[in-house]
This record gives structure tokens, C-alpha cells and sequence, in this order.
């Protein structure tokens, strides 16, 4: 089967098509005829050789798949050859066939294409559960929602609406990123690329500042979201896009009763109770249509280091996806 393969960390350039063996499946996987494809930015940290846990080499990246099953487990007890299903599985992601886990499966509608619903496992659950799950958001809260043009950021956008979210912030680098979260429920929008645009989020909340805050650059932009929170604020961190640790004083969080959460996807997995009801809540707020998803681009597997450059230039909108 064709695949990208990286045999070093580095830039985009080391994304290589090559081809390989279909990979064999366990007692309680499926193999998966890969039509969709979702690209992350935790593909680039693992490209780079950043990602939270080490990524060995050589490296089929890709966590987020969609597609037809062809082959099942002799253990596989909900699941049949010729089923639709979309799931999120550690890597391997980025070629024409995939294993993954029963457990991480859903069924695809038969009237949600493939990339569509290949936009969810990953951004889809990130927006929900670092809303909901780690940020505690409670009805007529304010939020400050960073890359809200972005794959979790329009997501996030849409689900602290339908949250009951009394005031949203979108922050994001251009005009046409601001106008589309505000097309999406943002109330009050912000550029991050202009100089103090914290002192415009503490304006916009009368000095009072944030109650929920979704941080995933790290460095200096981490310290200003920091300073964005009101008291008994929360800061949900789900990543690190500019590879800049932050550093700061846990004591300087007494003084207003606030807290700085970590979230990482893998272990909301370890509860399938709770993964599998966040995605079925989710399939159904796209199925009452209160949840849109932004597809910002299509693209061929072997443009994958293009849109890897594209991600990283901040130059995407919405949900990047490849097909084989």
C-alpha cells in the first residue's frame, strides 16, 4: 500500500510517499480501507520529533481515520466487513489501509461523507472535552477561544454556544478568521497578532476577565492567556504549537482562586464510557445540524507535506483533510 513515511524529524520535507506492507490486525481489530484522513498539529509535533510522548522512527503519522472495514478480528464482536466507521487511533494514519482498536470505532452515517466525519475523532473531542469535561464551563460563562478559524477552534466556538456560553471570545490572525468565528457565534473577536490584545480580552470583560481559556501555543502567549483569567478562571493547555515550554509560579494562582488544567486526548480514550457518549453527543449535534463543520481543504495523500507547511503557516481555515 502507498504511505507517508518519515525516517527523521524535521520539516515538512521529510514526509516521504513510499510503499509499504498493509499492517496485520489483532484478535480485536479491524482493517480499515482508508478514504479520509484528518491532519493535526500533534502530526506536526510528532514530525518534528516534539510530541508529548516519543515517536519512534521510521513514522506513519496520522491519528484520525475514516473508511470501509475489510477485514475483522476473529474477537471483533460489533463490527463487519463493508461497515462505514471513523475512529482515533495512535498513528498509521496517513495511508491507504489502517488497523484500529473495536473500541475506538464509530459508525458513519450513510448520509455523512467520509470527510466529514473524519473531522471529528480528534478536534471534535478536544473542543467538547476541554469545554466541558476539564474546563467545567458553566452556563453564562465567558470563554476565550484562541485559533477559533482553526479545526478545534471553530468547533469550540460552536459547542461553548450550544454550552450556554454567556459571552465568547475568538482570537485568530486575519480578518477572514475573525469574521468566520463570528459567523459561527463568537461575540466579541480579537486579533492575537496585534500588540496587547490581552489588554482588549480584559476590556471586553470589563476587567474581569475569563472564566474558561483554551491555550495551545505555549511560551509567551501561554503567560498572556494566563493574565486573561478572572478569578476561579480555568486554562485548559491541550497543546504547544510554538515548541516554547511555559513557565510560571504556581503561587501566583492563589491570589485568585484559579487553576491551570492539562489535557491529552489518550487518556479521555482510557474511558470509553465517556469517549463513546462525547461522540455520540457530538454526531448528534451535526445530525439536529447545531454543529457545522468547517472543511477548509481536500487535499491528495501525497500533498500531505504541503498542507503541513500550510498548517504550520497559519494560511488554513478549518479541518485539513488528505485521501488516499
Amino acid at each position: 500500500m502507498k504511505a507517508i513515511q518519515m525516517e527523521q524529524y524535521g520539516s515538512p520535507d521529510v514526509l516521504k510517499l513510499v510503499t509499504v506492507e498493509k499492517p496485520q490486525i489483532g484478535e480485536r481489530d479491524v482493517l480499515i480501507r482508508v478514504k479520509a484522513i484528518g491532519v493535526n498539529y500533534a502530526d506536526a509535533a510528532r514530525r518534528e520529533g516534539k510530541y508529548v510522548i516519543p515517536t519512534e522512527l521510521p513514522f506513519i503519522p496520522g491519528a484520525e481515520i475514516a473508511g470501509e472495514i475489510v477485514e475483522v478480528g476473529e474477537k471483533v464482536q460489533r463490527f463487519n466487513p463493508g461497515m462505514r466507521v471513523v475512529s482515533l487511533i495512535e498513528s498509521q494514519g496517513y495511508a491507504e489501509y489502517a488497523v484500529a482498536p473495536e473500541a475506538g470505532l464509530a459508525l458513519v452515517p450513510d448520509n455523512v461523507d467520509f470527510t466529514d466525519a473524519v473531522a471529528l475523532p480528534l478536534q471534535g473531542q478536544t473542543a467538547y472535552h476541554v469545554l466541558k469535561t476539564m474546563g467545567r464551563l458553566e452556563k453564562g460563562e465567558t470563554v476565550l477561544v484562541h485559533a477559533a478559524a482553526g479545526g478545534v477552534g471553530t468547533l469550540a466556538v460552536q459547542l461553548a454556544k450550544i454550552f450556554g456560553a454567556g459571552k465568547i471570545i475568538a482570537t485568530a490572525s486575519t480578518d477572514e478568521k475573525l469574521a468566520l468565528a463570528k459567523e459561527l457565534g463568537a461575540d466579541e473577536l480579537v486579533n492575537y497578532t496585534e500588540p496587547g490584545w490581552e489588554e482588549k480580552v480584559s476590556e471586553l470583560t470589563g476587567g474581569k476577565g475569563v472564566d474558561v481559556a483554551l491555550e495551545m501555543v505555549g511560551g509567551e502567549f501561554f503567560q498572556k492567556t494566563l493574565r486573561c483569567l478572572a478569578p476561579f478562571g480555568r486554562l485548559v493547555i491541550f497543546g504547544a504549537a510554538s515548541g516554547d515550554q511555559s513557565q510560571f509560579y504556581p503561587g501566583q494562582l492563589m491570589k485568585r482562586n484559579q487553576s491551570v488544567i492539562g489535557f491529552f486526548l489518550p487518556q479521555i480514550m482510557r474511558k470509553p464510557a465517556l469517549y463513546q457518549s462525547s461522540f455520540e453527543e457530538l454526531l448528534g449535534y451535526i445530525g439536529d445540524g447545531r454543529l457545522k463543520l468547517i472543511i477548509g481543504g481536500v487535499y491528495q495523500l501525497e500533498e500531505a507535506a504541503e498542507v503541513h507547511r500550510m498548517l504550520q503557516g497559519r494560511q488554513t481555515i478549518g479541518k485539513q483533510i488528505l485521501v488516499p
